[in-house]
């Protein structure tokens, strides 16, 4: 990437981070403001899920390398890949949250940083996890039970699990865990030193801020849909169109539409069917990180293949 990505996303971690602030101390003030959950799953299915909404343009690119001519291929191995992951939730939901926080962790380190960084090294991609990891830590650190309650509506019921979670707590590590992430933050910042590199430590920041005062439900739209989802989206919107920015965001919106009007319509869909068997706040927790998880595995195997075929 460029110096001119370099400063949108910096100018973009800025705002983020001044917004951040203003939000925090207007609920301080206001401190009996709440945002519903139904308000936190309609941003994530306008804003969150658009930045994946042109997978179908990589999934074209990716099978013109390999020189696939039916194209249904992709909609299908797609499609199967995302059921397939809710399948396994239904059947080991503790073993599928594990691995998804992991990926999750790994995939918002390397997203939200890997445009400042213009080598691949293994160091490197460790850096990246340790970082995203801030994200999945953060929440449980400051709000350690509202944390636990997401996880039982997530049909989370093993009782080692928990164990394992108190225990983790109990020792302090989840804050050994934030510690580390701070050092690889660090390590990202300084390497190759460059002003806009204080990006890191600006989004570093918000992310603790938005889970020391919001609860974790909130914390994680608000990052997921206007830091992660948007930084992203930035990127797609500089691949489109180099010269003009303006017309590259024209463009995205058009091209993202379809399969993110697609998406909401399949999740309030998910969300009536669900809310005759749970209560409302419960299925939208597991429409959000159920569905997530479906829509994270295949929209990162994509971003991994097309990325080791076209190099």
């Amino acid at each position: 990437m460029n110096y001119k990505i370099k400063k949108i996303n910096l100018n973009h971690s800025f705002i983020f981070f001044i917004i951040c602030n203003i939000f925090s101390f207007t609920l301080i003030k206001f401190n009996d403001l709440i945002i519903s959950p139904i308000v936190c799953l309609l941003l994530i299915l306008v804003i969150g899920v658009s930045h994946g909404s042109l997978d179908h343009l990589k999934g074209k690119k990716l099978f013109k390398i390999l020189n696939i001519k039916q194209f249904s291929i992709f909609y299908l191995l797609y499609i199967l890949m995302a059921i397939l992951i809710i399948i396994l939730w239904m059947a080991i939901p503790s073993t599928s949250l594990l691995i998804f926080l992991t990926v999750a962790s790994y995939h918002f380190g390397k997203e939200d940083t890997q445009f400042l960084i213009n080598e691949f090294s293994y160091l490197n991609q460790l850096l990246y996890f340790l970082k995203g990891l801030l994200v999945i830590l953060a929440p449980l650190y400051f709000h350690f039970n509202e944390t636990l309650v997401i996880f039982k509506f997530l049909l989370i019921e093993n009782e080692l699990f928990y164990s394992s979670l108190e225990f983790i707590e109990t020792n302090k590590l989840i804050l050994v865990g934030i510690i580390l992430s701070t050092f690889s933050s660090m390590v990202l910042y300084l390497n190759k030193f460059e002003i806009k590199k204080f990006t890191i430590f600006l989004d570093y920041f918000s992310i603790l801020i938005l889970n020391y005062y919001l609860s974790p439900l909130i914390a994680f739209t608000i990052y997921f849909c206007f830091l992660h989802s948007i930084r992203h989206s930035i990127s797609l919107v500089y691949e489109i169109d180099k010269i003009s920015f303006k017309n590259g965001i024209n463009i995205f919106v058009k091209k993202a539409l379809p399969l993110t009007i697609l998406t909401a319509i399949i999740s309030l869909i998910g969300l009536y069917l669900l809310n005759g068997i749970y209560d409302l706040d419960n299925s939208i927790l597991k429409i959000i990180f159920i569905g997530l998880a479906s829509l994270t595995f295949p929209h990162i195997l994509l971003e991994y293949f097309l990325e080791k075929n076209e190099k």
